[in-house]
Order: C-alpha cells, then structure tokens, then sequence
C-alpha cells in the first residue's frame, strides 16, 4: 500500500510541475490580450504635436516598437526612454520605429520629448484606448504599467511585460539578433 501511495504522489507531482511548465510557457506568449502573432491592435492617439496617429497604418512594414510607461518626466521612465534615445541610431538602422505611451496629456508628452531631446514619437492615452486594446494593466486607473511589444510587419513579434528601464533599448536589439 505505502509503495502505491508514493507512486501516486510522484505522479501528482509530475503532474503538478507540467501544469506550471506549461502555464510559465504560455504566459511568454501572451499578456492576457496579445499574442505572438497577432496583429497589432487598430487604434489611433494623438501624438506629441497633437497628431493623429494610426498605430495599425505605421506599423504595417518593418519593425515597431510600442512601450507603454506610467508619467512622462519622472525618473523611472526617464531612464526607459533615454535608453532607446541614446540607441535610437541602432534600433533605426535595424528599422525599428517607436512608439511610447502614457496616460499623460498631449502638452505633458510634448514637455517631455523636448526635454529629454526624443528623436520617436509619444502618444497621449488620455482616454485608454491604447492601454485597452493591448491589453495594458493600469495602477489606481490613473497610469499605465511598464510595458513593451514589438511588431513586425504588424504582427506581435515579442513583448516583455515586465519593461526595463535603462536597459529598454538593449532588450529590444537582443530580440532583434536573436531573430536576424
């Protein structure tokens, strides 16, 4: 009886660890909304200079890089777009368009990308459509979380959940050796 009983046990246990293993998989491909391989949500923002853009329309060729950040001009996201700014000339040559979003207003995007010299675009969220159509947890409902995705030729690439800071812009090119 005590021999069976182990062998049960193992077998849960097996079990057990299979389901996380798969559930740790799955979770890479996907944030709950996004998959690798879908395309990117067809939804519109103002950007910096208060025009309109259609993320669907600018990411339909090549590579582009969406990363969302919860306030523009404050340390942590200071630090996630000067990376890509200081390695805009690589991801560039690599073809890599960028896109970076926060609940913040036109004007406080426009103050930001001054600032800080941004050689890519912002996008004012103001009313969460961007968040919500890719999927973007928001804290207290007032910022949007670290996150990124990249598409290529409009379709989900690779995404991190979990966004860098200053170490943004190095992620990005890491994904984009490993996929050359």
């Amino acid at each position: 009886m005590l021999p069976a009983m182990k062998l049960v046990f193992v077998a849960l246990l097996l079990m057990a660890g299979l389901v996380m293993v798969v559930r740790a998989v799955s979770n890479r491909r996907t944030n709950g909304k996004l998959h690798i391989g879908d395309a990117i949500p067809t939804v519109s923002a103002m950007d910096q200079d208060g025009n309109l853009v259609n993320l669907a329309e600018a990411a339909s060729k090549g590579y582009t890089l969406v990363y969302f950040y919860p306030k523009a001009m404050t340390p942590g996201c200071t630090a996630q777009a000067c990376s890509l700014r200081d390695a805009y000339s690589d991801l560039r040559s690599k073809g890599v368009r960028i896109y970076g979003v926060s609940l913040d207003t036109v004007e406080s995007q426009k103050k930001f990308h001054e600032k800080e010299h941004l050689p890519f675009v912002l996008l004012s969220d103001r009313e969460k459509k961007l968040t919500s159509a890719f999927g973007v947890p928001l804290i207290m409902n007032i910022l949007a979380t670290r996150q990124a995705y990249l598409f290529k030729d409009g379709k989900l690439v690779w995404f991190d959940t979990h966004a860098s800071t200053d170490k943004q812009a190095r992620d990005v090119l890491e994904v984009l050796a490993q996929s050359a």
